[in-house]
């Protein structure tokens, strides 16, 4: 990177932490380091609310994901919307009601102190291993591409949201988020722009999603039900709908940016505003990737976009193969882009327009294969070495061919994404550990100052754990991948707590904390089921459907055991 790149990317990252620390210095009381004075308004509500979920996962994986995958994980997002519907109704009325710092608060006037432990032990567990894939995510890839000591870069990221969030704790998480969602968004668009501008000048827009289409981009809505397939309409609407639920309903690190609300309406118009914004975001987001994609079909791209392990094979003694393979992959681009210049420049019958999308279809097809060959190099010459390389893909584009000072603030982009996400969920790991654990199990009888404190310091703990783990991670097959099986394996189970909690009232403490631990431990052996070679068939599905799965054994199992405890009573 140039001088320019480094002044944009410092700067940007110092002044936000300044201005993070300076907004909200002094927090006196509990309440105003917890729930920030209660005085968000629902847009500001609504930026944290998207800021936290938008990690620098989202903007470094989600244009490889399109690159690759086309458009289909914009499915993914299609049950945000009831999501945000259902938790305007029911979940936040109750929440404010009962003026909790925590969701889990509700649980123990419901059932009993354990249930609500339970709950908050789960959380604690899926929240603390995510902040540290949260850091180490963009780590792992920002220091590949800047050179970096990885330890070092996830201390760099972690230290930087440390600050300001023991300093100001809720309210600087939700000030700085405005800041840096600002910067994400401005950047993500600007990088758009600039990808269109740098098509050949014969390729407009629409002829830039006909390539795309051609190729198998442009595949946004599947009606076909597969449980195995993670990014379909029915997963959208039905599996991903209870992540949504869980995440949005009793994560606290979501729970706490709409609790700070000045009143009821304000948390659910700022729900409201995610739910109605997100879609689109991930959808100009997906179509970056898309139009990367199409840039690529007239500039030849890497054969393996992680630069620093292709080197490593480039020094080793398979050097002779990487280059005749590297060879063959530019002849067949050189092919491909010969094909697609004929294709959509010209008018052609439409019998000459699908032999040449067939052929164009064949090159790709070889380009790929060619792209597995390097791959099994790769790991040939570095057995350890991570040879899914989607999350390099956009920022690689963005080194190779956009002006200094935009590469700059793309970085920004990145850093400034994953210390928003980062610092909600410290937030809120601090917030459950002393409001849940400490404060109801451990210090009853403290003053306010104390708990204060006690935050502060359980907020400087936490970040230090999530720095730790970041540092001793191992890279998953993607990154937006990771988080969402992670949160899978844990979401449906906290959900199945809440929704026994709230309607099925029949259904009492002991019944539903011992459904709980019963469904937990299935959802996990499904998941390492499939994990296997050869897994059962009926085991067989996407983990985003351990969501609905975790939920349902909740819910059953506990009417099960309340009946079976009322029958031991009878008897």
């Amino acid at each position: 990177m140039s001088t320019l790149d480094w002044i944009i990317l410092i700067g940007t990252l110092c002044g936000i932490v300044s201005y993070g620390v300076w907004k909200t210095r002094g927090a006196k009381d509990l309440t105003s380091f917890l729930k920030g004075n209660n005085d968000a308004k629902w847009w500001g509500i609504g930026i944290s609310i998207m800021a936290t979920q938008a990690s620098a996962i989202t903007f470094l994986s989600t244009p490889g994901q399109a690159y690759t995958d086309g458009m289909r994980f914009l499915q993914f997002y299609l049950g945000l919307p009831i999501a945000m519907v259902i938790l305007c109704v029911t979940f936040v009325p109750i929440f404010y009601r009962l003026k909790v710092y925590t969701a889990y608060e509700y649980l123990e006037s419901r059932f009993d102190l354990k249930t609500r432990t339970l709950a908050a032990l789960l959380f604690l567990v899926q929240r603390g291993l995510a902040a540290g894939i949260t850091i180490y995510a963009p780590a792992i890839i920002l220091s590949t591409l800047l050179h970096w000591n990885l330890t070092l870069t996830n201390i760099f990221i972690g230290v930087l949201v440390i600050i300001y969030t023991v300093s100001g704790g809720t309210k600087a998480v939700t000030q700085t988020q405005k800041q840096q969602m600002a910067v994400m968004m401005g950047g993500m668009i600007l990088a758009g722009i600039l990808v269109l501008n740098m098509l050949p000048e014969h390729i407009g827009f629409t002829d830039a999603m006909s390539i795309a289409g051609t190729m198998g981009k442009m595949n946004m809505i599947n009606f076909d039900f597969d449980l195995e397939d993670r990014y379909n309409f029915w997963t959208g609407t039905t599996a991903a709908l209870f992540l949504f639920l869980s995440y949005f309903g009793t994560d606290q690190s979501q729970v706490q940016r709409y609790l700070t609300g000045k009143s009821l309406a304000e948390s659910r118009l700022g729900l409201i505003m995610n739910g109605l914004l997100k879609v689109p975001m991930q959808f100009i987001i997906l179509i970056i990737g898309v139009m990367v994609f199409v840039f690529y079909q007239f500039n030849t791209p890497p054969v393996f976009f992680n630069k620093v392990e292709l080197e490593q094979v480039r020094q080793s003694k398979y050097n002779l193969n990487l280059t005749e393979l590297e060879t063959q992959y530019g002849n067949l681009h050189s092919q491909k882009k010969i094909a697609i210049n004929n294709t959509f420049t010209k008018e052609q019958s439409n019998i000459q327009s699908k032999e040449s999308k067939a052929k164009i279809l064949a090159y790709e097809s070889e380009m790929n294969s060619i792209r597995e060959e390097v791959k099994h190099l790769v790991k040939k010459n570095n057995p350890k070495a991570e040879t899914n390389d989607k999350d390099y893909i956009f920022m690689s584009y963005v080194m190779d061919y956009l002006p200094h000072g935009v590469i700059g603030l793309l970085f920004a982009v990145m850093f400034s994404a994953a210390m928003s996400s980062t610092a909600s969920e410290l937030n809120a790991l601090a917030s459950t550990t002393t409001v849940d654990l400490y404060k109801r199990s451990v210090k009853k009888n403290e003053t306010d100052k104390h708990y204060l404190n006690s935050s502060k310091y359980f907020t400087l703990l936490w970040g230090v754990l999530a720095i730790i783990f970041a540092t001793t991670a191992s890279l998953f097959e993607n990154l937006i991948q990771a988080v969402n099986l992670l949160g899978s394996l844990f979401y449906g189970t906290i959900l199945g707590i809440f929704i026994v909690a709230f309607y099925l009232k029949k259904i009492q403490a002991n019944a539903v904390f011992y459904a709980a631990i019963l469904a937990e431990v299935m959802v996990i052996l499904i998941h390492y089921a499939n994990t296997l070679e050869n897994p059962p068939e009926w085991l067989k599905m996407g983990y985003l459907w351990y969501n609905l799965v975790g939920c349902i054994l909740v819910v059953i199992f506990g009417l099960l055991f309340q009946v079976f405890k009322s029958q031991r009573k009878t008897t």
